[in-house]
């Protein structure tokens, strides 16, 4: 992601979109004291993970750990960038070595010396002792066929790279698509590759920026001299000669928001899938973030609910009472439920619909494609997914409504018991046992084998069936085992994203596939419904309550001992600050560090006199 290095006795900032290196050389004010006593050099900020170099030559990671990206290997490191899931380092000898569980060959760095090294999305680049730039990883855009010459910076982004050359002009290469690689003409000092755009400090302090600005901005860097400048993912931030930071872009999350007061460094992190945010150093000597990737869709509500529907980044609840609560993302409003009373609620991706007690299907949210347009007459159940609904009529017939770009509102005709609505494709249980699919069927997806099932649930990209038997049997893409279901009795299954949920008969959930977020950590005890959304899941307990989770990965939740002059690293309503939120055993863990880092620094002011 980002890095930093002293070139020629200049610092020469890079970076990708979803982290950053802050150099906090120079900190004559304690420094900050880790674990294992040493001092903070640089931190970098990648995905959803973060790590840190140490004086020592030692690296700390922490965050997401999913695929290893936060298992930094032992010995002296000179360097360190978190990329999206993998980080790099650079030893003390020159010797560039990475880490993560992952396939795809962006850890796979060649052998030779190399003076820093930048990791990206799924390519990592390092640029050689000799000035020559060498790139590893994914290539599906050329991001990794780096030019001959001698460069000075290098910096690796989503899916393209873009580089210094000693003669201070920028060249990238890779996805050109929107102009993402025509760097502009002239001479920079720094240079930064985002997701999708880049931007560089020219020589006179101004700001060039370049790539798709895909109508947020991103690109449209103001006026006046910086001293840095940092491309997010679908925002960017530069910091002013005055210490200012102002950032430009995307702010869906709050990451352009940045808060008043002077800063010695500023990195644009996160990405936007799961929530972009920004760090910066305070002069004093804090960290600072703001924006973040948590929703709050996991923080269900007190009291008593009779069903739960976990959506992207929403979830629904339907009341004792008739009545529906939502929380978490609301950008679209697809958690302003109306008032009155209703039989069944469904979130989706960004919308929602339910069923009112009459029989009507009233739909809020996102509607761009009509999605939220029920038709009238009676329903006696409603389901959402991407950007399509669909309800069951009381004569057993399906109407869906919305996006139809794959067929995936075209419901066959005749009579179901059920239905589950996915992204592109949606599944319905016939009256005899059979599951029938219409949409999308890429992966297979909509290939439902012979049954009788009892429940289906059709997600994104892979489809799972209650059998007669109470197993489960999946279909369609099962890259990371969401397809693989465990043998045993269920009662009922419930399809995310990339994970599968099942509820066994005794009462416990079980989950399967991608489960590195903590999807296949429930709350233990009993429960009688499960619903997975895209990242997270939520059940229905026994006595009413409902109990959502997800692990938070924690990648801005600095450990306790990065403290800069014996100040504490504080949040602004984001990534940091995040109360209640924060896993328990994290804030336990967190509380017993921050205080043992302020007894530390008591008895360090009291033996200095």
């Amino acid at each position: 992601m980002f890095f930093a290095a002293i070139r020629n006795a200049r610092i020469v900032v890079g970076g990708f979109v979803f982290g950053s290196l802050l150099l906090l050389t120079g900190i004559a004010l304690g420094g900050a004291a880790a674990q294992d006593g040493g001092r903070v050099v640089a931190i970098t900020v990648g995905g959803e993970h973060a790590c840190a170099l140490l004086d020592s030559g030692a690296v700390e990671c922490w965050g997401n750990n999913g695929a290893g990206q936060a298992d930094a290997p032992e010995g002296r490191f000179s360097a360190v960038s978190a990329g999206r899931w993998h980080t790099c380092g650079l030893r003390e000898s020159g010797a560039v070595e990475c880490w993560d569980r992952r396939p795809g060959g962006r850890t796979d760095a060649p052998s030779g010396r190399f003076s820093t090294v930048s990791a990206g999305d799924w390519h990592t680049c390092g640029l050689r002792e000799s000035g020559e730039v060498e790139c590893w990883g994914f290539n599906n855009h050329g991001q990794t066929d780096a030019p001959g010459g001698r460069f000075s910076a290098i910096s690796a982004g989503g899916m393209l790279t873009c580089g210094l050359r000693e003669s201070g002009a920028v060249e990238c290469w890779g996805d050109k698509a929107f102009g993402r690689t025509d760097a502009p003409s002239g001479r920079f000092s720094t240079v930064s590759a985002g997701k999708v755009h880049s931007c560089g400090l020219r020589e006179s302090g101004e700001l060039g920026c370049w790539g798709d600005s895909n109508a947020l901005g991103q690109t449209d860097a103001p006026s006046g001299r910086f001293g840095t400048v940092s491309a997010g993912d679908l925002h960017s931030c530069g910091l002013r000669e005055s210490g200012e930071v102002e950032c430009w872009g995307d702010s869906d999350y709050g990451q352009t928001d940045a808060p008043g007061g002077r800063f010695r460094a500023v990195s644009a992190g996160g990405h936007f899938h799961g929530g972009a945010y920004t760090c910066g150093l305070r002069e004093s000597g804090e960290v600072e973030c703001w924006g973040g990737r948590d929703y709050g869709q996991t923080d269900a509500p007190d009291g008593r609910f009779r069903a739960v529907s976990a959506g992207d980044l929403h979830t629904c609840g339907l009341r004792e009472t008739g009545t529906i609560e939502c929380w978490g993302g609301n950008r679209d409003g697809q958690t302003d439920a109306p008032s009155g009373l209703f039989s069944a609620v469904s979130a989706g991706w960004g919308h929602t619909c339910g069923v009112r007690e009459d029989g009507a299907v009233e739909c809020w949210g996102f509607n761009d494609d009509g999605q939220t347009d029920a038709p009238g007459g009676l329903f006696l159940t409603v389901g959402t997914g991407g950007d399509l609904s669909c309800g069951l009529r009381e004569n057993g017939g399906v109407e869906c409504w919305g996006d139809n770009a794959f067929g995936q509102t075209d419901a066959p005709g005749g009579r179901f018991s059920a239905f589950s609505v996915g992204t592109v494709h949606n599944c319905g249980l016939r009256e005899s046992g059979e599951v029938e699919c219409w949409g999308d069927n890429s992966f297979g997806e909509a290939d439902a084998p012979s049954g009788p099932f009892l429940t289906v649930s059709a997600s994104w990209e892979h489809t799972c069936g209650l059998l007669e038997s109470g197993e489960v049997d999946c279909w369609g893409l099962g890259h990371y085992g969401e397809t693989h279901a465990p043998s045993g009795r269920f009662s009922t299954v419930s399809v995310g994203r990339f994970h599968t949920c099942g509820l066994r008969e005794s009462g416990g959930v079980e989950c399967w596939g991608y489960t590195f977020d903590g999807q296949d950590r429930p709350a233990a005890g009993r429960y009688v419904q499960i619903s997975s959304g895209t990242h997270h899941a939520c059940a229905l307990r026994e006595d009413g309550a409902v109990s959502c989770w997800m692990i938070y990965n924690g990648a801005a939740d600095v450990p306790g001992w990065l403290r800069v002059g014996g100040l504490p690293i504080t949040g602004s309503g984001g990534m940091l600050d995040r109360g209640s939120v924060i896993v328990p055993g994290l804030v336990g863990v967190a509380a017993v560090v921050l205080l043992a880092a302020v007894v530390l620094g008591l008895v360090r002011q009291w033996l200095r006199g």
